[in-house]
């Protein structure tokens, strides 16, 4: 009862932040999308807990790999105790099917065994039985048989009898899980999750956890076929380009991945540019909205995860970024997918992109009835670039022009209400107001009390036609400095 509540309040928490300036229609669609995140979480926090309850108790490692920092497989085998039923041969795969549910399942160990005598050797009756080693959270008595099981083994003619069974667990057949909790301080917090980046693991470990990072990585490797290198994010990105140092903690130093995102490849250096592949749904969600003849103009495209697949879609792309290596790799992606020729990519500072060839293309763009979409995925700063909109395109001409862009801006929120607060800094950039003229999405929850939002609207003629004048002192990005990780982390 006390899970349903809490998940109430987590369903209570994403409406909160789905309110204001949307139209009937556009709430439904939210409340939609909120409904499938909650059944999400629930069935995640489902799985969560049904994983943590798997062999509980089964594994108690030895005392002497508390405290491990070089990783030594050896030292985790041991030798426990677990139920087992004996199974004629001729019913052997009949049975072992209807008892699929209590049977047990450890990372690479057989659960039909061949029997042995009590003096360890094979018994004597060797090919007319087996055994099935059977889960020691489900099976501890041959009382503890379900219905469906006990009818099973009667129909088989097996007896119902639990018999124990000498395992040798060795490190090959636990889960990472269990290896890092056998390490860590008792008490700590254990992780092994990480972010996946084609073949390598990327990682954000905290700061108790550090001392025994080359152990989690080479663990990470052992445990995750495919992953061939792990690397953890140090506590500082460089705002210029938003690539964080990282440090390799066990595999091959190669830090250029290959990663298919919603059926699009891109290939990039990992370490040199922005990849979060956390990132995949909002990518889909931003396309979805766009048609066959659309422009798109990404202001901060990095290696394309919104220009290669609006170009995929049929759209005309602008696509831009200020880090070289990210030019670098967009060029090669519109390539490699085969949409080079309906991208327009440049190397430049987002506002003087968006007050140089943006500018120039934009009044013929708005002459056409196809719509104009402007995406602004740097969460960090975004909003802080709206004001290069102002007053754009000069005094308004004399024939007016209806087909005004649509702006997707992206921002990050540590306020309670994380809507109004994206909102109100989109209309202090802008200086006018969006009331009842915007949609905002919740992206995701970056960090505790920390939302990534994406606040979206049709770019106001009284912004574009304007006497703002531009403010020369803030022409280029900002100023690079370090900050904390999580403050760009999108």
């Amino acid at each position: 009862m006390a899970a349903g509540w809490r998940g109430s309040g987590r369903l209570l928490f994403l409406l909160q932040k789905h309110r204001s300036c949307v139209s009937l229609s556009q709430k439904v669609n939210q409340f939609a999308r909120i409904s499938l995140q909650f059944s999400t979480l629930v069935q995640s926090q489902k799985a969560m807990t049904d994983h943590s309850q798997t062999d509980v108790g089964l594994y108690k490692p030895p005392p002497t790999v508390r405290g491990m920092t070089e990783l030594d497989r050896a030292a985790f085998s041991q030798t426990v105790s677990v139920p087992a039923i004996r199974i004629p041969t001729n019913v052997l795969n009949k049975v072992v099917k209807s008892l699929k549910k209590v049977a047990l399942q450890r990372p690479g160990l057989k659960r039909v065994v061949e029997e042995h005598s009590e003096d360890g050797n094979k018994d004597s009756s060797e090919g007319e039985h087996r055994l099935l080693l059977l889960d020691t959270n489900s099976i501890t008595s041959a009382d503890s048989f379900g219905s469906e099981e006990a009818d099973a083994l009667k129909a088989y003619g097996v007896p119902q009898e639990i018999q124990k069974y000498e395992l040798k667990l060795t490190y090959e057949n636990l889960k990472s899980e269990e290896i890092l909790r056998a390490v860590l301080p008792e008490g700590q917090d254990v992780t092994s999750g990480f972010s996946r980046v084609g073949h390598i693991a990327h990682m954000n470990l905290r700061d108790h956890q550090l001392p025994y990072r080359k152990l989690i990585g080479q663990v990470i490797i052992d445990k995750n076929p495919g992953i061939t290198c792990v690397v953890n994010k140090t506590n500082t990105i460089d705002s210029t380009y938003r690539n964080f140092q990282m440090e390799i903690l066990a595999g091959e130093s190669n830090m250029v991945a290959k990663v298919r995102e919603n059926g699009v490849f891109y290939e990039f250096d990992f370490s040199r540019v922005y990849w979060n592949p956390r990132l995949s749904t909002e990518h889909e969600r931003i396309v979805s909205l766009l048609q066959r003849g659309d422009t798109v103009v990404d202001v901060f495209a990095g290696v394309g995860p919104f220009a290669i697949p609006a170009a995929r879609r049929g759209c005309e792309v602008l696509a831009n970024d200020l880090n070289p290596e990210s030019f670098r790799w967009l060029q090669h992606n519109a390539k490699l997918n085969k949409v080079a020729r309906n991208i327009t990519s440049f190397n430049m500072d987002g506002r003087g992109f968006i007050r140089g060839p943006v500018q120039e293309r934009l009044p013929a763009l708005m002459k056409g009835s196809q719509k104009i979409h402007v995406v602004m995925n740097l969460p960090a700063l975004a909003l802080e670039f709206l004001d290069a909109f102002r007053g754009l395109l000069g005094p308004e001409p004399d024939q007016s022009l209806d087909n005004l862009p649509q702006v997707h801006c992206y921002g990050f929120s540590k306020e309670d209400d994380a809507q109004r607060d994206v909102v109100a800094r989109a209309e202090a950039s802008l200086k006018t107001s969006l009331q009842g003229q915007c949609s905002v999405h919740l992206v995701r929850n970056v960090a505790p009390n920390k939302e990534m939002m994406c606040v979206s609207f049709t770019l106001p003629r009284g912004v574009l036609y304007s006497t703002h004048t531009r403010d020369s002192d803030v022409s280029e990005e900002p100023n690079p400095k370090k900050q904390k990780c999580e403050d760009l982390t999108d």
